[in-house]
């Protein structure tokens, strides 16, 4: 049997007290949005997650989705908790009241899609979809389709895709071979083949409203020739109620390694009617709107499943009777001592903890940094938020996901052969978070954004809204007798991004293949440093806060311990990504193709 509980405590800390939940008020639309209210919020959702989705979350798995003659169903009770979501208003949460959303910011919403990756990854699939072809909408479609679409939407009557993989493309959209052709009225007939559709097909609502990547008639090539179009499933009436069937058929769904209850389709446009979003060939510019969004959400699916597994590992740790301790017995009453007395299980479960609660912060770090360039009316604040939220993607999208994987196969280890078999629920976990390496954009894409893009943007100008504040931090706190000693560590894996970054530039720009050869590990580099800067936040935010009056010790004491086993045992890494980095090119491209 599965077990999580939301960590609300952490997610307050985070919020709360190191992010700053104050400030929030200060942006348009949040006058409202007081401690409070985010705690309700986050409490409600608690509830939701635990009593609505969790229990279903392991049944839906060996279920899996079903197709039968173009019709898909999700699986038992999945119907049932997505009205309850509905009727509870979360779809809306993170969405403009103009639309009927309640305009809660980013800061918030992140930590309630978290709680839902914990919970129900592939449930959370359905609206995370929706709301991600909101965003692209709202801020490119015409003020008419926003009004026919996006309260429908908002309310969740009515779910979204985002259909831009073919049969013979997936990262290099330019080969995309879907056609738009006018129909003379404003509309155009789309016709082609999609895979890999994200409930593309399901049976949770009355409409779904498909975003189409295509090329008009006179496209250029490439992507520069990619337009998108709204295709509903079912034509709107002038009444707002799903009309005739559209030209549009789920073909099969796929029968995959995990998240069995969201529907994988293949879909058919077949001369469906479909409307421009945005202006023509600008498709790719509208489209990264929602993928831009939609990868720092499979971000945050990597660390909700990292969470899950981790609670599921240490109550299994705490309950297995395995040996004695190395010192003697702690349990002399026992036949034998909880497994969560051996040094090597802890050190797995403190692995697995250290990143979670790493990813947590700085999750809350990028998520301020959205609602400050969506709200803030000062345009060079904006402008710094937005390079800063450029920057962090890939990495929020790679570093997480990998983490969430390598911490759910961490957390099968904790049970041993009952990790690997079905009861527990844990294989699901790994199954599951396979995933989020994959979609919208490899993690190796990711990286090759990251050096390939993000480095040079602007001179470097996406580069200094990390390397500043981590700088400022170091130089401010050398002298800290709490943090002091974290900060020679710290300072020495910054010396070596830096160095890194200077040498992916350098050589980058004689040969782009050194760039590439160095990607992952560079992300990998940036990513702990990134975790390492907001762990030494956390231990000099928990050494002030155990010390106020009525303080939480125990919680800010194993905050403090938590970050010192990150400084001592994680963060070391760095050293050896620094050193294959340097390597270079050569020992990766070496060997000719035909030996391979």
């Amino acid at each position: 049997m599965q077990v999580y509980t939301p960590p609300l405590r952490d997610m307050r800390f985070v919020l709360h007290e190191l992010i700053g939940s104050e400030a929030l008020k200060e942006l348009p639309g949040c006058e409202e949005v007081t401690a409070d209210l985010i705690d309700a919020v986050l409490e409600e959702g608690a509830k939701l997650v635990t009593e609505v989705l969790a229990p279903i979350n392991q049944a839906a798995d060996l279920e899996g989705c079903t197709y039968e003659n173009g019709v898909v169903r999700a699986p038992k009770g999945f119907k049932e908790a997505y009205r309850t979501y509905v009727e509870g208003g979360w779809n809306g949460i993170a969405c403009d009241p103009k639309w009927g959303g309640q305009g809660l910011p980013a800061s918030v919403t992140k930590f309630i899609e978290e709680m839902m990756c914990s919970a129900n990854l592939a449930f959370g699939l359905y609206p995370g979809l929706t709301h991600g072809a909101y965003l692209a909408m709202n801020h490119h479609a015409s003020e008419e389709l926003k009004e026919k679409y996006l309260p429908k939407m908002v309310e969740g009557v009515w779910t979204g895709t985002m259909c831009l993989t073919e049969p013979h493309c997936g990262t290099d959209l330019g080969l995309l071979r879907t056609k738009a052709e006018p129909n003379g009225d404003g509309s155009y007939a789309i016709t082609g083949n999609k895979i890999f559709i994200s409930a593309g097909e399901h049976d949770l609502t009355e409409n779904i409203i498909h975003l189409v990547l295509a090329r008009l008639p006179d496209a250029p090539k490439g992507v520069k020739g990619i337009s998108l179009f709204l295709v509903p499933k079912f034509l709107p009436t002038e009444d707002g109620r799903p009309g005739m069937r559209n030209g549009v058929l789920c073909t099969g769904i796929e029968h995959k390694m995990g998240i069995h209850g969201s529907a994988t389709c293949q879909m058919s446009f077949d001369g469906a009617t479909g409307w421009l979003v945005g202006e023509p060939h600008k498709g790719m510019r509208a489209m990264f709107t929602m993928m831009n969004s939609e990868r720092l959400s499979v971000g945050t699916q990597g660390l909700g499943v990292g969470e899950a597994a981790y609670q599921g590992a240490v109550a299994y740790a705490r309950e297995r009777l395995q040996g004695r301790a190395l010192t003697g017995a702690k349990h002399p009453d026992k036949p034998a001592d909880p497994i969560i007395v051996h040094p090597d299980v802890r050190r797995t479960l403190m692995t697995i903890r250290a990143y979670n609660e790493g990813c947590r912060a700085l999750s809350g770090w990028v998520a301020r940094h959205l609602d400050i360039m969506e709200r803030s009316t000062d345009p060079e604040e904006r402008q710094r938020a937005e390079d800063f939220t450029a920057l962090m993607t890939p990495i929020v999208k790679a570093m997480f996901t990998d983490l969430g994987f390598e911490n759910a196969s961490l957390a099968v280890q904790v049970y041993g052969g009952h990790g690997y078999i079905r009861d527990h629920g844990m294989e699901q976990y790994v199954r599951d978070a396979r995933i989020a390496m994959i979609y919208e954009g490899t993690n190796g894409v990711q990286a090759l954004d990251l050096v390939g893009r993000k480095l040079p943007a602007h001179a470097g100008r996406f580069l200094r809204s990390f390397f500043h504040p981590v700088l400022d931090f170091i130089d401010a706190n050398l002298d800290d007798p709490e943090i002091g000693p974290y900060m020679g560590p710290l300072s020495k894996a910054f010396g070596a991004l830096q160095l890194a970054t200077g040498f992916i530039a350098e050589k980058g720009m004689k040969d782009p293949e050194e760039a590439g050869a160095a990607a992952t590990e560079y992300l990998r580099l940036f990513g702990m440093v990134a975790l390492g800067y907001m762990w030494a936040r956390m231990a000099k935010l928990a050494a002030e806060k155990r010390n106020e009056p009525g303080a939480d010790i125990a919680f800010y004491d194993a905050k403090r311990a938590t970050a010192r086993f990150y400084f001592e045992r994680l963060l070391p890494q760095v050293a050896s990504l620094w050193g294959a980095i340097k390597a270079g090119k050569g020992s990766l491209m070496a060997l000719d193709e035909a030996v391979f």
